[in-house]
């Protein structure tokens, strides 16, 4: 990796890379839902009394994108973001296409992470080439 394009798992998020952030979330939070009523619908053709179980936590893992999302303005969301993507990927236990999911997501989210802070880099240069005319 070039310099200063180390993946952060701390620490505050410019403008543009929240924001590409928050939209990978938001269509985790989508597929993670219908991800929970898969695992549902299998628990239940195999009589798993944890069908309801299954069905809640993921639905619970789908909110905690949309909170992560709107925390990553602050300090909170991206580690919040990281915990996110830990346990997309751990829902493989239960229905192991989503380590599918939870592979291709984490790929979008560390792209965005370090193409978000090229970018912001770039507008920074930009500015400060204009400023100084």
């Amino acid at each position: 990796m070039a310099s200063g394009s180390a993946i952060r798992f701390t620490g505050t998020l410019g403008k543009f890379t929240w924001r590409m952030l928050a939209t990978v979330l938001v269509g985790q939070a989508i597929s993670i839902s219908l991800g929970a009523m898969v695992a549902r619908g299998i628990a239940m053709a195999n009589e798993n009394s944890a069908a309801d179980t299954y069905l809640y936590g993921g639905l619970a893992l789908a909110g905690l994108c949309i909170v992560a999302a709107g925390l990553l303005r602050g300090p909170l969301g991206l580690p919040l973001g990281w915990v996110v993507q830990v346990l997309t990927l751990a829902s493989a236990v239960i229905v192991p296409m989503m380590l599918f999911v939870g592979l291709m997501f984490t790929a979008l989210w560390v792209m965005c992470l370090v193409q978000g802070d090229k970018v912001e880099r770039m507008m920074a240069e930009r500015e400060a080439a204009a400023a100084s005319g």
